[in-house]
C-alpha cells in the first residue's frame, strides 16, 4: 500500500452508530414483509437554492426492524421555481392501520402537488384546502382498490391508511424568509436557534410545562378537524427550521437535553444528507420508533448562523 493512502486513513472502516445515553440493542435489520419493498428502510434527500438549502432523512425505527415491518414515515421536498419557494410535507402513518405507510406517502405527495399549484396560481395559500386535498387522495385509494366509490370511504381510509401530516412553505420574503405550515395528527415543527442551541416548538408539545394542555390521541387523516392547526413565522438569520414526526420529536423533548444537544451541535451548518440520516438514527434506549426529520436553513449551504 503506497504511503498516500496511508495517510488518507482506512476509508473502510465501520460507521460507528451515534448513541445517546443507554443505547438500545443492537443488531441487524429484518427485512420487512416481501411486498414492503417499495418503503426502504432509510431515504435521504438535499439540495440548495440561492435562498435556502435543504435537508432530510427517514429512518426505520429498531422496533419496525425487529418485527419485520415497514417504515411508515414519509418525507418529501420540492422547489417552487418561479417564487424559489420550499415547499414540504412530512407524514407518520399510524401503526394500526393496514397500510399506513401508503397513506403517509400518498399523503406527503398529494399535499406537495397541491401546495406548487397554489403557488403557481398566484393565489392566497389555503392550507385548509390543502389538508383536504391529501385527505381526499387517500379516500381515491380506497375507492381505485375497491374499484367503487364507496360511501364508507372515509371510514376505510382510516382502517388502509390512517396517517399523520405537517406541511407547508418557506418563501423568501423581504423581512426574512416566511413560514406557513400546517398540522393534522401530532407530528410536529421547530425552530432551532443556531447561536443558542435553542428549540422552540411551533405545536404543541406531549413534553414540557405545555405537556398537559395537549392531547396525546391522535386523530389522523383522512379526519380534517373545522380548524386546521396552522401556523405562520418568519426565520431569522440563525433559525434553522425542522419538521419531523413523534419519533424525532419525542426523544428531543423541550430540547434541553442530550438529543437537542446532538442536533443542535450537527446541524449548526447543514450536513450532508447521509450524515443527517446517520444522526437521525442515534440509539437511545426506549425510543425505537421510526423518525424523519426535514430541516431548512436561510443562505446558502455552508453559511454560519
Amino acid at each position: 500500500m503506497s504511503p498516500s493512502v496511508l495517510a488518507a486513513g482506512d476509508d473502510t472502516a465501520p460507521w460507528p452508530r451515534i448513541t445517546v445515553d443507554t443505547p438500545g440493542a443492537e443488531f441487524e435489520p429484518r427485512p420487512p414483509g416481501q411486498f414492503a419493498f417499495d418503503f426502504p428502510d432509510t431515504e435521504c434527500d438535499g439540495w440548495s437554492t440561492p435562498d435556502f438549502t435543504v435537508r432530510s432523512a427517514s429512518v426505520r425505527g429498531a422496533s419496525h426492524r425487529f418485527y419485520r415491518k415497514p417504515r411508515q414515515d414519509c418525507a418529501r421536498i420540492a422547489v417552487h421555481e418561479a417564487s424559489g419557494t420550499v415547499v414540504f410535507a412530512v407524514a407518520d402513518g399510524v401503526s394500526g392501520a393496514t397500510d399506513s405507510q401508503l397513506g403517509a406517502v400518498e399523503a406527503c405527495r398529494a399535499a406537495v402537488e397541491r401546495l406548487l399549484h397554489v403557488l403557481s396560481q398566484g393565489g392566497p395559500l389555503d392550507l385548509d384546502g390543502v389538508a383536504h386535498h391529501a385527505a381526499e387522495r387517500l379516500r381515491q385509494l380506497v375507492a381505485w382498490r375497491l374499484g367503487s366509490t364507496d360511501p364508507q370511504s372515509s371510514a376505510v381510509a382510516a382502517q388502509w391508511y390512517a396517517t399523520t401530516l405537517v406541511a407547508g412553505i418557506v418563501q423568501p420574503d423581504s423581512s426574512g424568509p416566511h413560514v406557513q405550515l400546517f398540522r393534522i395528527g401530532d407530528s410536529g415543527a421547530w425552530l432551532l436557534d443556531r447561536a443558542t442551541g435553542s428549540y422552540h416548538a411551533l405545536f404543541g408539545s406531549k413534553t414540557g410545562a405545555a405537556a398537559d394542555l395537549v392531547s396525546t390521541a391522535v386523530v389522523p387523516l383522512p379526519h380534517v378537524p373545522e380548524a386546521v392547526e396552522a401556523v405562520a413565522e418568519h426565520l431569522t438569520p440563525s433559525e434553522v427550521l425542522l419538521v419531523g414526526t413523534d419519533g424525532f420529536g419525542d426523544p428531543l423533548g423541550d430540547g434541553d437535553g442530550r438529543v437537542g444537544a446532538l442536533f443542535a451541535r450537527h446541524l449548526a451548518v447543514p450536513p450532508s444528507p447521509l450524515r443527517l440520516a446517520h444522526v437521525l438514527d442515534f440509539s437511545r434506549e426506549t425510543f425505537d420508533d421510526d423518525r424523519t426529520l426535514v430541516a431548512v436553513w436561510p443562505g446558502p449551504a455552508g453559511a454560519a448562523p
